[in-house]
């Protein structure tokens, strides 16, 4: 069992690597990682099953910004390498990946608040000149706490048995839980401000709040808003640069003297 929880956790380390890493191939998808968990423990059609269960289940969960939703990528290893090891059904995982993303939100909840300290400690790095010290924070620090918090949760899992996931899961009091779900609702608040205070200026204030007020008032999507950014780009393109040269026409000049 050691050794089927040391890859399992390594296939943990992969997924949550995904979107920080490898520049998202979506392996972080319940139905992916599922299927590497089947693969790994000689089950694959066990593992499609599962992951394609638990992929229902994840199509409305986004993850924006810093908001942490309940973590269905470590629900889908866990539940998965049980449902395969057990030979359980792929309803009965259901059952055991529910709790163990609830804890996997929990744990990106505390992981961010900690590591938004981050932030203070790359800018004096950065005024001192420790180039090199800022940079770690972000490639060595920052993908060690991730992949731990993987692979702690994964390996333990596997290594003592679901069941003392789901006994942790309940001794966490609720006013812990609150507290965190609080927070989760301050960091993406918090991450939104960063944003803007970077790219909002007089010149793009505007645009910003005519699709704030879109998508408040005219009862738009997120999707329709996009398709009228898209439109008054056009316009505004040709307004804008209707008189003005080209790069193409300025070379043209140039080269006819």
């Amino acid at each position: 069992m050691l050794y089927k929880a040391l890859i399992l956790g390594i296939i943990g380390i992969i997924v949550v690597w995904d979107s920080r890493l490898f520049g998202r191939l979506n392996v972080e998808q319940p139905l992916i990682a599922s299927t590497l968990v089947g693969i790994a423990l000689g089950d694959v059609t066990k593992g499609l099953m599962v992951g394609a269960t638990l992929e229902l289940i994840s199509l409305g969960l986004v993850n924006v910004g810093a908001a942490a939703p309940p973590d269905m990528a470590m629900g889908s290893i866990i539940a998965s390498a049980f449902s395969i090891l057990s030979g359980a059904s792929a309803q009965t995982a259901l059952t055991i990946a529910i709790p163990i993303a609830v804890l996997g939100q929990l744990l990106a909840i505390v992981i961010r608040m900690g590591m938004s300290s981050f932030n203070v400690m790359a800018n004096r790095y950065i005024d001192e000149g420790k180039f090199k010290s800022a940079t770690n924070l972000h490639i060595v620090w920052g993908l060690g706490l991730y992949a731990l918090s993987y692979f702690v949760p994964i390996f333990v899992s596997i290594y003592f048995g679901t069941g003392l996931v789901k006994s942790i899961v309940a001794v966490i009091p609720s006013w812990l839980t609150n507290g965190l779900t609080v927070a989760s609702a301050v960091l993406p608040a918090y991450g939104f401000a960063l944003l803007l205070s970077t790219m909002l200026s007089k010149k793009m204030a505007p645009y910003f709040f005519i699709g704030f007020l879109i998508t408040a008032y005219a009862n738009t999507s997120v999707t329709g808003v996009a398709l009228f950014a898209i439109l008054i780009a056009i316009i505004l393109d040709q307004i804008i640069y209707k008189d003005k040269p080209s790069n193409n026409d300025d070379n043209d000049s140039l080269d006819s003297l």
